[in-house]
C-alpha cells in the first residue's frame, strides 16, 4: 500500500454506508448472481466505501477476474441513493461501458433494491455527435457534402447506381427513415451501421450545436433528453473523452454535478485527457472554413484563404518533428492565420446582425457551422501564435510538425498538445470531487507513485490532494499459471527489426504450443513482417491484423485453437480469449514510445531539465503500462494456463529490467529456452 500523508480535507455527512453496510450490500448482490465471495473484491469494496466517507482520492490496482466493476458499483450506487449525491462512472472502452450498462447496474440495481428500499438509476451519456440532430434532419443546417447528391433522385432510393455518391444517398435515406422511428437517435443502436461520411449529414458535434436556448426543436433532441435523464439517475456512465472535455472546459454542462467520479481503466486517462487536448492546423481546415464562410454569408475571407496558402507553403518547408525554434515563416503563417480568423468572426458577426430575424433557419444554420470552423481555427492558431517565440523549454505547449503520408499523400499539419495534464487533472477533475481510480495495472515497478504523479497528486498539498494507494491482488495464482520467459540469448532488436534468429526463435515456441498463440508487435510492419516469416515456417494457420475486421479475427482465432494472431497495439489491451485458444502470448520487443515521438521526447526532455531522468520517468514508464497489458492478455480465468514469450533480452540484461518486470503479473520467471519448450509441448497436449 502506498499512501500520502496529507489529511482528509473533509468531515464524511452522517447517513454516509458505512464498512459494514457496503459488505453487507456486496454479499447480498453476490448471493443474488449466484456468485462466490471474492476476497480481493470484497477489500476494494472496502476501500471505495472508506474513500467515499473520507473524501480522499483512492488509486486502486485490482487484477483480471478480481470482479472490480462491482467492487466500486456497491459502494458507489449506495452512497448515491442514500445521499441523493450523483456519481460519474467513466470507462476508456466502449467494451467495458456496455458492460457496465448493459449488465453490471440492472443485475445490481434489482440485487440492491430490497436493502435500499427502490431500484438506483443510471443513463449512459454520450457527446453530442453520437445523436442524430432533429434540426439537421429538418433542414436547420445543410449538407456537409453540397450538391454531391440530392437524396430524393429515384436512383437512391431504387438502389441503382450512383457510385459513392448513391451508396452515401443511400445511407442518408435510411437515416431518416430509421429517424422518424428511433426513440434514443442513438448511432450505436442503428443496426447495420452506416459510413462516417453519412452520419455527418445528419448529426451535429458539439462546436457546432446551437445549443438548447437557441434551437428551434430543442425540445425534441435526443441529446438534450439524455442529458436531462442524466441529471435525474444515481449513476451516470460515460467515457475518458467526455470527462476531459468537461475538464478541460471547466464549464460543468457536459457532466451533471457529482461528488464522486469512478475512474475505470484508469491507466488510460492522462493519455485520454491529453489527445483531447490536442489540437492539429492544416491549410485544409482553413480551406473548409473559407469555404463554409463564402456559403454561408456570401463572406470572401481573402485574408483567410492567403493565411491558408502561406501556411501551406510554410509547412512543406519546415522539417518534421518537434519545433523547439520557429522557422519564419511557420512562425509568420500562424500570426497570419490568427489575425484572418478573428477578422473573419468579426464579419460574421456583423453578417448576421444585418440578417436579422428574416434569416432562414438554414442559412442562420449554415452561418453557425461557418462559425463553429472559424472559431476552431482562431482558437488553435491563438494558442500556436502564443507557443511561436518561446524558449525551448519554457512553454507548458510542445508544437510539431507532422510530415505529409500515404498513398494519397495527406499533406504536413501542425500539431500543439499540453507538455503535463498533471496540474489540469489535480485542479479541475480531483479538486471538485472524490475520484476512485481503478485498473489491472496501476502500479509501475510495484509503487503507485508514477500514476499518481501524472494525475497531479504526488506531492500535492492542499485540498482535495489527499490520497490512497491500495492493490487488492488477483484471484489468479499467476506462478503456478503462467511462467514468464524472457530469450535472453537474443541480440537486442534494433531498428531494422527482431532479425532472423527472433523469427526462429517465434516459429519454435508457436509450433511447440501448437499455435494458441497472440503475438503482439511494436509496429504494423513488424507484425506483417512475422506473419509472412511464420507462415514459411509452421503448419498451423496464421492470422494477421489487418487481414480481416478485428473483431472477426479474435473471433477466428477464439474458435481454432491451433491459430497463431498477430497485431500492434490494438490486441495489447481489451483482447479477453480465456481458455486454450490463448496459450501464449509473445511480445517482440519493450513497447517505449518511438525516439521521434515530439510529446514523449519533449516530457522525458523536461524531466532531465529539472534534475530527473527523462528515459526512466517517461519512457520505461510508458513501456511498463503497455507491457503490463500486453502480459495480462494470458490468464484471463481461473483455469488458464501459459507463457509470455518476451522476444527482447533486455528485459532480462538491461538496468531498467528489474523495474518492468515489478510492472508484470507475477509469474514464474525462467530465460532457458528448452524449459519454455517443454512447458509449451506440455499444455498443447
Amino acid at each position: 500500500m502506498s499512501t500520502s500523508t496529507d489529511p482528509a480535507p473533509h468531515d464524511v455527512e452522517d447517513e454516509e454506508v458505512d464498512g459494514p453496510e457496503a459488505a453487507g450490500l456486496l454479499d447480498a448482490v453476490v448471493d443474488a448472481l449466484g456468485g462466490q465471495r471474492r476476497e480481493g473484491q470484497a477489500r476494494m469494496a472496502q476501500a471505495v466505501t472508506d474513500a467515499i466517507r473520507s473524501r480522499r482520492h483512492l488509486l486502486v490496482q485490482a487484477g483480471t477476474g478480481t470482479g472490480k466493476s462491482m467492487a466500486y458499483l456497491v459502494p458507489a450506487v449506495a452512497h448515491a441513493v442514500h445521499t441523493d449525491h450523483r456519481v460519474v462512472v467513466t470507462t476508456a472502452t466502449l467494451a467495458l461501458q456496455a458492460q457496465v450498462v448493459e449488465r453490471d447496474l440492472p443485475r445490481l440495481a434489482r440485487a440492491l433494491a430490497p436493502a435500499l428500499r427502490r431500484e438506483p438509476t443510471w443513463e449512459l451519456l454520450k457527446g453530442r455527435a453520437n445523436y442524430l440532430c432533429r434540426n439537421k434532419l429538418d433542414g436547420g443546417f445543410p449538407t456537409d457534402e453540397g450538391a454531391l447528391f440530392d437524396i430524393a433522385a429515384p436512383t437512391l432510393t431504387t438502389g441503382a447506381g450512383g457510385g459513392d455518391a448513391g451508396r452515401l444517398g443511400r445511407e442518408v435515406v435510411r437515416l431518416r427513415e430509421w429517424a422518424a422511428t428511433t426513440e434514443t437517435g442513438d448511432r450505436d443502436e442503428l443496426d447495420p451501421g452506416v459510413s462516417d461520411r453519412a452520419w455527418r449529414q445528419v448529426s451535429v458535434s458539439a462546436r457546432e450545436c446551437l445549443g438548447a436556448q437557441r434551437c428551434p426543436v430543442a425540445a425534441e433532441c435526443f441529446s438534450e433528453r439524455v442529458r436531462a435523464r442524466a441529471r435525474q439517475v444515481d449513476v451516470v456512465v460515460t467515457n475518458h473523452a467526455m470527462t476531459a472535455i468537461d475538464a478541460l472546459e471547466n464549464s460543468g454542462l457536459l457532466l451533471p454535478e457529482h461528488d464522486v467520479l469512478v475512474v475505470d481503466e484508469a491507466h488510460e486517462l492522462a493519455d485520454r485527457v491529453t489527445a483531447v487536448a490536442t489540437a492539429e492546423l492544416s491549410a485544409s481546415v482553413l480551406h473548409t472554413a473559407s469555404r463554409r464562410l463564402r456559403r454561408s454569408a456570401g463572406i470572401v475571407a481573402e485574408a483567410l484563404d492567403d493565411a491558408a496558402v502561406a501556411l501551406e507553403a510554410a509547412l512543406e518547408e519546415a522539417p518534421p518533428g518537434r519545433l523547439d525554434r520557429w522557422p519564419d515563416a511557420l512562425a509568420d503563417a500562424v500570426v497570419a492565420v490568427r489575425d484572418a480568423a478573428r477578422q473573419a468572426l468579426s464579419d460574421l458577426k456583423d453578417a448576421g446582425e444585418s440578417a436579422g430575424k428574416e434569416e432562414d433557419p438554414e442559412s442562420r444554420g449554415a452561418r453557425h457551422l461557418a462559425r463553429a470552423a472559424v472559431q476552431e481555427v482562431f482558437s488553435v492558431a491563438e494558442r500556436l501564435a502564443a507557443d511561436v517565440g518561446r524558449e525551448a523549454q519554457d512553454g507548458h505547449d510542445v508544437a510539431w510538425v507532422t510530415a505529409g503520408f500515404g498513398a494519397a499523400s495527406r499533406p504536413p499539419s501542425l500539431h500543439i498538445a499540453p507538455l503535463s495534464v498533471a496540474g489540469l487533472l489535480r485542479e479541475r477533475l480531483f479538486s471538485e470531487r472524490t475520484v476512485v481510480a481503478t485498473s489491472a495495472t496501476l502500479t509501475l515497478g510495484g509503487s503507485f507513485d508514477p500514476v499518481a504523479g501524472a494525475f497531479g497528486l504526488k506531492g500535492a498539498k492542499g485540498a482535495g490532494t489527499a490520497w490512497t494507494g491500495v492493490d487488492v491482488g488477483s484471484p489468479f495464482d499467476y506462478p503456478r499459471q503462467g511462467i514468464l520467459y524472457v530469450a535472453r540469448h537474443l541480440p537486442p532488436p534494433g531498428r531494422a527489426g527482431s532479425g532472423e534468429a527472433a523469427m526462429d526463435e517465434l516459429a519454435a515456441l508457436v509450433e511447440a504450443a501448437g499455435g494458441r498463440t497472440l503475438g503482439l508487435f511494436s509496429s504494423r510492419r513488424a507484425a506483417e513482417e512475422a506473419a509472412e516469416a511464420l507462415r514459411r515456417r509452421v503448419s498451423t494457420p496464421v492470422l494477421c491484423q489487418g487481414d480481416d475486421r478485428l473483431p472477426k479475427l479474435v473471433r477466428d482465432f477464439t474458435d481454432d485453437p491451433a491459430t497463431t494472431l498477430v497485431g500492434t497495439m490494438s490486441l495489447w489491451q481489451g483482447v479477453d480469449v480465456p481458455g486454450a485458444s490463448c496459450s501464449l502470448v509473445v511480445i517482440d520487443r519493450i513497447p517505449f514510445p518511438r525516439p521521434d515521438d515530439p510529446l514523449m521526447s519533449a516530457r522525458a526532455r523536461a524531466v532531465d531539465a529539472a534534475g530527473g531522468n527523462g528515459f526512466l520517468t517517461v519512457s520505461v514508464s510508458h513501456a511498463a503500462v503497455r507491457l503490463a497489458q500486453g502480459a495480462g492478455r494470458l490468464i484471463r480465468a481461473a483455469e488458464d494456463k501459459g507463457v509470455v514469450a518476451v522476444l527482447d533480452s533486455r528485459l532480462a540484461t538491461a538496468r531498467y529490467g528489474g523495474f518492468l518486470r515489478e510492472s508484470l503479473p507475477d509469474f514464474w520467471a525462467t530465460t532457458s529456452t528448452g524449459t519454455v519448450l517443454a512447458a509449451l509441448r506440455r499444455l498443447s497436449g
